[in-house]
């Protein structure tokens, strides 16, 4: 029986190629930020810049990672819908967990408790400023806590499971999935796990901006087909 609608997901891949492009141009900023302006590597650092520059501090602490998580909730559910019909169990299994991942980043990100803790700290008088000190003490360790490792390592096995539909499925590119593959394996270790787990991070940014730069060129094309 011919089903009386159409799946028309177009729109979606079309909305995923103009995401794409912005984060390809959102990822070097992010590199310029750490690289001209380090952030601190102190609670009293960071209070004392988000009282000089309020933006730089929230840039300091991945805020434009908020934007980028929420892009690539759009791009994983385009890569799913991609990939669906090839392995669908491996599909499902790589669009929950990156789901998962991206849902635990959100509460890791400090930078607008920080910000409040900062406004807090210059408005008390010195004897109470130990006070949120310490709770920004305590904001920042969740930083690279539990939820942040999570979404990580999640993120990662994700990756590594569309990059493998990928390389099974004839209709795409082998070099979509190679490229995606390479990120995957080079995001196994978190950013948090010192300078070795910093040296991953940026080295995966690499293979992952050559991934989604692909991408965009399969989305263009899904985006130009008929609804089924």
């Amino acid at each position: 029986m011919k089903p009386d609608f159409e799946l028309n997901f177009r729109p979606l891949f079309a909305l995923a190629r103009v995401l794409t492009l912005v984060m390809l141009l959102l990822i070097p900023l992010q590199i310029v930020v750490f690289v001209i302006a380090p952030p601190p590597d102190t609670v009293t650092g960071f209070f004392d810049l988000f009282q000089q520059h309020p933006f730089l501090g929230l840039l300091s602490l991945d805020f434009i990672y908020l934007f980028n998580n929420a892009i690539l909730v759009i791009i994983y559910l385009a890569i799913a819908v991609l990939l669906f019909r090839e392995k669908p169990v491996t599909v499902l299994l790589a669009i929950v967990l990156g789901l998962i991942g991206i849902a635990c980043y959100y509460p890791s990100n400090p930078a607008f408790e920080m910000l409040t803790l900062s406004n807090l700290y210059a408005q008390a008088l010195p004897p109470d400023q130990p006070l949120y000190l310490a709770a920004g003490e305590a904001v920042m360790a969740g930083y690279t806590g539990t939820a942040f490792n999570t979404y990580y390592v999640l993120n990662a096995i994700g990756l590594l499971l569309f990059a493998y539909t990928f390389l099974r499925s004839p209709g795409f590119k082998k070099s979509i999935g190679w490229w995606g593959l390479a990120s995957g394996v080079l995001m196994i270790v978190p950013s948090s796990a010192g300078l070795v787990g910093m040296i991953f991070s940026l080295t995966s940014l690499i293979p992952w901006m050559v991934f989604i730069a692909l991408l965009m060129g399969v989305f263009k094309k899904a985006a130009a087909e008929p609804a089924v």
